[in-house]
């Protein structure tokens, strides 16, 4: 199974019940429809589908990190960012950083490889995955994500991704 819509169903919590949660609890998106992406190359090569031309706009690169004790981090950045994963470690003080392999990913934070999104969170905070974002996410209007699935990207203002960590229960700790 690939991590796209076609098999959002075999996930703990569907996209489309994700996207339903935001209505419900009155957050706006804009939803975007594309080819599956599993990179950050491959999502700069359609982003200028939907991006709006002068909008300050945060696109991601997400990590899903684990350290030696099995503790797990969702790291976002901003996509083009440049990260050592020893001196992440270092800078959180947690050690040595390794990425988290496919299963845990699916048990931890209910995604597969290639979906890895801060929206994620929604079943992280359960699973006691700590959150690091880039401190450029407090300056952006609108922040860029797939929602749990990597054939759609949500267009979600930063005060909404705000409120959705608030209603979900998710400490954010901003990386400088």
């Amino acid at each position: 199974m690939d991590a796209s819509s076609a098999f959002q169903d075999t996930l703990p919590l569907s996209s489309d019940a994700l996207l339903a949660k935001l209505d419900d609890w009155g957050l706006a998106y804009t939803l975007h429809t594309h080819v599956p992406l599993r990179t950050v190359e491959e999502s700069k090569a359609v982003e200028d589908q939907f991006m709006v031309p002068g909008e300050n706009a945060l696109r991601l690169k997400n990590l899903y990190l684990r350290d030696k004790k099995k503790r797990s981090y969702l790291v976002t950045l901003e996509q083009s960012r440049d990260i050592d994963l020893k001196a992440l470690g270092a800078e959180l003080g947690v050690g040595n950083l390794s990425f988290g392999s496919a299963d845990r990913l699916m048990q931890n934070l209910g995604i597969r490889p290639g979906a890895v999104s801060p929206l994620a969170m929604i079943n992280g905070v359960e699973n006691n995955v700590r959150f690091f974002m880039d401190a450029a996410g407090q300056q952006a209007d609108v922040i860029y994500m797939h929602p749990l699935v990597n054939d759609r990207t949500v267009a979600i203002a930063r005060t909404d991704l705000m409120a959705f960590f608030d209603r979900i229960g998710c400490d954010v700790t901003w990386l400088p």
